[in-house]
């Protein structure tokens, strides 16, 4: 009986916990203001796969490398915006720690420019690396998250970021700075992603792009 009245306590908790931290996120629909500035700094433009009104903001909560809690924002697809949340809400319950979020027309839509920053985004109209097909980002449909600790790796098995040569040992060293954001296989972040359904870079045959996640399409 005691089990019995613990167990409850615990999911009474638990449910608490989940209703707080979706309290803290928002999806809204994309502004104006927001659709002038990422016309203006060319994240959205005539040609684009995606119809601006079926993006939305995803506001997130999240630990940064310095374990405070901070809020960020993604743009995703709204098809996919409810797996954001109930993703970032997990990885927030583990403490798994982001550099930061910001949209992508911040560095005026250079992925490179993203990635040199940490930065963890999401919708950016573009083809797909090394290709002339559109990317998952360009349908809002794709996260990259801790670029530098997670990097894009060659088949050669070079990066394009000085920074990333760091980590291009892909396993957990404890006395390693910000290891706590690398991500390998078996890692209960990967595992959240692939909960909702998500593919994962880091285990594509070839060149790894550890940084990436993506809605896999039934």
């Amino acid at each position: 009986m005691l089990y019995l009245k613990n167990s409850t306590k615990y999911y009474i908790s638990l449910a608490l916990f989940s209703v707080m931290i979706n309290a803290d996120n928002n999806v809204q629909n994309i502004s104006q203001n927001l659709k002038n500035e990422m016309i203006k700094n060319k994240n959205y433009y005539n040609g684009c796969p995606v119809k601006i009104e079926d993006l939305r903001i995803v506001n997130i909560k999240y630990y940064d490398f310095e374990n405070k809690i901070k809020n960020g924002d993604l743009i995703v697809h709204k098809d996919v915006s409810n797996d954001v949340i109930k993703i970032f809400d997990e990885l927030f319950a583990i403490k798994y720690q982001i550099k930061q979020i910001v949209p992508i027309h911040n560095f005026n839509s250079s992925d490179f420019a993203s990635i040199e920053a940490d930065n963890t985004s999401a919708f950016n109209c573009r083809y797909a690396t090394g290709e002339s097909s559109w990317s998952k980002h360009a349908y809002g449909k794709a996260i990259d998250i801790n670029p530098i600790e997670n990097p894009y790796v060659f088949r050669s098995g070079n990066t394009s970021h000085k920074s990333s040569v760091f980590f291009l040992k892909r396993a957990h060293d404890k006395n390693r700075k910000n290891d706590q954001a690398v991500l390998v296989n078996g890692d209960e972040a990967v595992k959240i992603f692939a909960k909702y359904g998500w593919g994962w870079g880091g285990r594509w045959s070839g060149a790894k792009d550890y940084q990436h996640f993506y809605k896999i399409e039934k």
